[in-house]
């Protein structure tokens, strides 16, 4: 059977004012070990939709790569840039058994965001295959095959789709600029609401969410970090604590992002890579985000991304209570943290705050909707 064509359907998206009852919203939280699937409807109970927690694209692409390595092909790279790690590894395994690699600019970005250095590593930038190379199509989200595998179970994809990536950001000869620093400053400086921070149009150096924009018109893109710390609020012990400020991290699989809080408006974040994550490290971070402390310097320094405070933090600290998420929150395991389970599903976080911050887009650009959060009140003891 050959792939399945699947068009996104953009007209849902250009016509401010239809009502969407129900609403239909494919949620996609594509991370570096595995993508968090949420076919989220309006006319069900959230935990009775349709779930995955299925092998990442790179997981997968890394695969496909292997077995052509094993098999002696030369390779052929084409489609978008996408999240790299497991697949970029694979790459370079490839060529260090002595096989050749080609890839269009695209997807040689995958590897590295400047062509050079793609180039330099012996990779050849081309726009056609040769003959014999395997073929390898790059991308973040595999709508055909998410297609196959739902519609198995009789599941039509939905008309909106909302999807999460982390995105380094770059522009050729913009020098040394610290585009993931000047994005989460950003976060802040349009204000800091967690659920605005959803695009149809992302900033111009976010090569990856614009190469997802392109491969799906119409669709809503978001940042996984913010996705993942808006869909804990879907713990109503969270969500109630941080009406009186919190501080919220995800220790993903490949960065670990945290903020302080008071309802969905972020006054301070940090970022640091997984991989350098200790309990001693992130007890640091986390309280010297708390007392105002944390530089972006120091963040730096220790091998992170970075920080950012609003002017207003000191005004709406303090920021006591703490809560986790994210699929090595076992690092945290000995500091006391709380452990969020939104809507009693932790692995589906990103994909929560991912609709959660549809809805808020929908909402603000004239869409009449059944709801107005997937994020429930309970009434908690005490």
């Amino acid at each position: 059977m050959g792939p399945i064509s699947v068009t996104f359907d953009t007209q849902t998206l250009s016509e401010a004012g239809v009502r969407l009852d129900p609403l239909r919203i494919l949620a996609i939280d594509a991370g570096a070990g595995t993508q968090d699937i949420l076919v989220y409807e309006s006319d069900r109970p959230i935990e009775n939709c349709v779930k995955l927690v299925l092998p990442a694209q790179t997981q997968v692409i890394a695969g496909h790569i292997a077995r052509h390595t094993s098999a002696r092909r030369p390779l052929f790279l084409t489609g978008s840039v996408m999240g790299g790690g497991a697949s970029s590894a694979a790459i370079e395994a490839h060529l260090r058994a002595g096989l050749t690699v080609a890839a269009t600019e695209d997807a040689a970005r995958t590897i590295h965001n400047d062509l050079e250095r793609v180039a330099a590593q012996g990779i050849q930038i081309c726009r056609e295959p040769k003959p014999g190379e395997a073929i390898v199509r790059l991308r973040d989200v595999d709508l055909d095959a998410l297609s196959v595998a739902l519609g198995a179970f009789g599941v039509e994809l939905p008309a909106i789709f909302a999807i999460a990536v982390q995105d380094h950001g770059y522009l050729p000869g913009a020098g040394g600029r610290e585009f993931r620093y000047e994005f989460l400053q950003g976060l802040l400086r349009d204000g800091g609401d967690l659920r605005a921070m959803i695009y149809r149009n992302p900033p111009e150096y976010m090569l990856r969410m614009l190469a997802v924009a392109r491969d799906l018109p119409g669709a809503l893109l978001m940042d996984t970090g913010a996705a993942a710390v808006l869909g804990i609020l879907g713990d109503p012990l969270v969500a109630e604590r941080a009406k009186r400020g919190a501080i919220l991290v995800n220790i993903g699989n490949m960065h670990t992002f945290g903020v302080a809080l008071r309802g969905t408006r972020v006054y301070a974040l940090f970022e640091h890579h997984t991989g350098g994550i200790t309990p001693a490290l992130l007890d640091q971070l986390v309280s010297s985000l708390r007392d105002g402390t944390l530089t972006h310097e120091r963040v730096v320094a220790l091998g992170g991304h970075g920080a950012a405070f609003d002017p207003a933090w000191r005004a709406a600290a303090p920021f006591d209570f703490v809560a986790i998420t994210g699929p090595n929150r076992e690092v945290a395991a000995s500091l006391g943290y709380h452990r969020g389970v939104p809507h009693g599903d932790m692995m589906l976080a990103g994909s929560f705050g991912l609709v959660e911050a549809a809805i808020s887009w929908l909402a603000d650009h004239a869409y009449r909707l059944p709801v107005s959060s997937i994020h429930r009140a309970y009434p908690l003891p005490g």
